[in-house]
């Protein structure tokens, strides 16, 4: 995809998720909570400020596991998924970062959700 192409895609996208949620346009921290909700698989309740860092956590693991970064491990005694990095991220520049990951959270949307 362009930038163009990805910049559409995610703006349909917030717009979206915007008006499933009933709430302001996401952005990317809050795109990252919800894929870390999705993907703990425990349901929305209540999380310390620890745990929504975690959640954002795994939710970049889960998106660079599409791109073969990370590899699921497995889930620990409270349910929490855990991934080891199988492969050196390259040092993208902001710009290809922030395509890069709306593009990985595009994707996700597009066919873990869907």
């Amino acid at each position: 995809m362009t930038p163009a192409e990805i910049n559409k895609k995610w703006s349909e996208l917030q717009d979206r998720i915007a008006q499933d949620f009933d709430s302001d346009k996401p952005d990317v921290k809050v795109m990252l909570f919800l894929i870390g909700v999705q993907e703990l698989g425990q349901g929305p309740r209540k999380f310390s400020k620890r745990q929504k860092e975690e959640l954002m956590h795994i939710a970049n693991c889960k998106l660079f596991s599409m791109m073969g970064f990370y590899e699921l491990e497995g889930l620990d005694q409270d349910g929490w998924p855990h991934w080891k990095l199988v492969q050196v991220i390259p040092n993208y520049t902001l710009l290809e970062q922030e395509m890069v990951i709306k593009t990985l959270i595009i994707n996700y949307f597009e066919e873990e959700i869907n």
